[in-house]
């Protein structure tokens, strides 16, 4: 057994009824990167105040209703203007734990690193506001990580810590006589000028420099060049000026930072679809381990449901074949989706029913989903084909009826109104008495938001996975088709076929009929594209960033 911890509870007995603050460190941007602790506090908060880039990482591990206040910074000159609505962090921050309520206040990086929230520190405890701080990995360690850059090697060298914004000429002259790393916060637009202050400061020009953006997040990007090239890197690759100029960096300063040491620990950016906008066509319960999976490839995972399930239009049949369950009518019950496990698992709670009534009952599932969201019902399903997880795969190992061994022979399915007729015949054939019941209806979902269809038809997704034709062909009718440069990848030849049919040129073709194995192909053609350009030595970009009729290459 674990030791607990003894900031467990997100508000200890000797602050009940009172208000409590947490001072919370939620990393530089990757929510992977967030503490268990800090997991804990979220859940247990009642108010939550974040900017709206911290609040974009940590708002999905608090309820539903907590309260998010919108944070607006008071400045001189809205005091000056007389504009009395506005509220900085600090009065938001006071105001709800005088009310008795749990308060987390998060801060990107780590809360001893952030000059507001120590100002905010100082404010509770001259009000005697029971606080903690729960700690948070720091930009200016957890970014260089995720860069791929060291910053100490097995001599130890000396790693120093500076702010650009706020240094000052005894700073740049300390850390400039310095030969050890130096770790610079700055803006995109300042990296220049802080390279200049510590070539002036005695550092050579010729010293490696890395400058990351948006680091642990999938929009990160890094440049390397010197000291004395960063400003002519940054013009040439038309990085500056732009509109971004203002976003925060982080810049490592010196031999840990060398072009050839992070080719080998540039582990974050190499992931095979680093960055890659992918369309997931289908429901949010059914795409969620896909997104997961997508995710853990570097890919930022879009989910667009083509398709919207409702009750069947006549739901007597399904009441009739439920009671016939508890009634022992059925020596089997096969589910064939996610979607069937659901209905039937809505309409037991309607009856007031729970797993129990499926004892003495043998299960079916079609494949691992199918049979993950049984387990979560509480059902550990008899059969789950071993081989292609699909009606033709279920029937493979069904076994036929035998009226010594099964007292009874009949088998519920309850199914999409929709569905193909392969596993009701297959079932008859074996001997078996099929009671085939919609259990619910699939009709095309409404179209996806006016951005999300303009991203789909110009070219704004790198990837778009089909897993089935319908979902072609639904996509396809509330978005419309796909642009030419972003990559199809189908589950099966007849998902291919159908997309061929609606003019799109596949990619990638799943060696098996699975999600996952999608994904894996998927990652498979991210990898080969990425080795490609390198070893032409071009720049590694996302399809979405190639010239627009660019010559594409079947892949499969």
């Amino acid at each position: 057994m674990n030791p607990a911890s003894p900031t467990t509870s997100p508000v200890s007995p000797v602050f009940a009824g009172h208000g409590h603050v947490t001072f919370l460190g939620a990393g530089p941007g990757d929510p992977g990167l967030l503490t268990l602790r800090a997991v804990e506090a979220l859940a247990g908060a009642d108010v939550l105040i974040a900017e709206p880039e911290v609040l974009e990482v940590v708002r999905g591990h608090a309820r539903a209703d907590v309260s998010t206040p919108e944070l607006t910074v008071v400045d001189e000159a809205s005091t000056t203007a007389g504009v009395p609505v506005l509220r900085d962090a600090a009065n938001l921050v006071m105001e709800a734990a005088r009310g008795g309520r749990r308060v987390v206040r998060a801060v990107t990086g780590d809360p001893g690193l952030d000059g507001n929230a120590g100002a905010e520190m100082l404010a509770c405890a001259a009000e005697g506001i029971p606080f903690e701080v729960v700690p948070g990995v720091a930009n200016v360690v957890g970014v260089p990580a995720y860069a791929g850059v060291p910053l100490r090697d097995e001599q130890g060298t000396d790693v120093r810590f500076v702010d650009a914004r706020t240094a000052d000429d005894r700073c740049w002259a300390e850390v400039g006589a310095s030969d050890g790393t130096v770790v610079v916060s700055t803006s995109l637009d300042a990296v220049a000028a802080a390279a200049g202050e510590l070539v002036a400061a005695g550092r050579k020009p010729d010293t490696p420099l890395t400058v990351t953006i948006a680091g642990t997040t999938t929009r990160q990007r890094t440049w390397t060049a010197t000291l004395g090239t960063i400003a002519q890197v940054f013009k040439q690759g038309k990085v500056l000026p732009s509109p971004e100029g203002h976003r925060p960096v982080i810049a490592v300063v010196g031999e840990r930072s060398a072009p050839a040491q992070r080719d080998q620990l540039s582990w974050f950016e190499s992931k095979p679809l680093f960055g890659w906008r992918v369309l997931v066509p289908r429901t949010k319960e059914q795409a969620a381990s896909l997104s997961d999976q997508l995710r853990s490839y570097g890919a930022v995972p879009h989910e667009v449901p083509t398709i919207a399930v409702e009750p069947p239009r006549t739901p007597q049949q399904m009441e009739r074949a439920v009671k016939g369950l508890v009634t022992g009518r059925y020596e089997w019950i096969a589910f064939t989706s996610v979607n069937a496990v659901k209905a039937v698992r809505e309409k037991f709670e309607e009856y007031g029913l729970d797993a129990r009534a499926f004892a003495g009952i043998k299960v079916a599932a079609v494949g691992e989903q199918t049979a993950a969201a049984l387990v979560d019902f509480g059902v550990k399903p008899d059969l789950v084909p071993s081989g292609e997880q699909s009606a033709a795969g279920l029937l493979e190992d069904w076994p036929p009826y035998d009226p010594v061994f099964d007292p009874i022979d009949r088998v519920f399915l309850p199914r999409a109104d929709i569905a193909t007729e392969t596993l009701v015949a297959g079932l008859i054939e074996l001997g078996w008495e099929v009671d085939d019941v919609t259990a619910y209806r699939t009709v095309r979902a409404s179209p996806p938001p006016a951005d999300t269809r303009e991203a789909i038809k110009g070219g704004g997704f790198d990837a778009v996975l089909f897993t089935s034709s319908s979902t072609v062909r639904n996509l396809v009718g509330i978005a419309g088709k796909p642009h030419n440069v972003t990559v199809i990848a189908c589950i099966g030849p007849a998902t291919a076929k159908t997309a061929e049919e609606h003019g799109l040129r596949v990619d990638v073709l799943s060696p098996e009929p699975s999600v996952h194995k999608l994904a894996e192909a998927l990652a498979e053609f991210g990898i080969r594209r990425r080795e490609a350009a390198l070893e032409a030595g071009d720049p590694v970009t996302r399809p979405s960033e190639r010239r627009p009729g660019a010559r594409r290459r079947r892949t499969t």
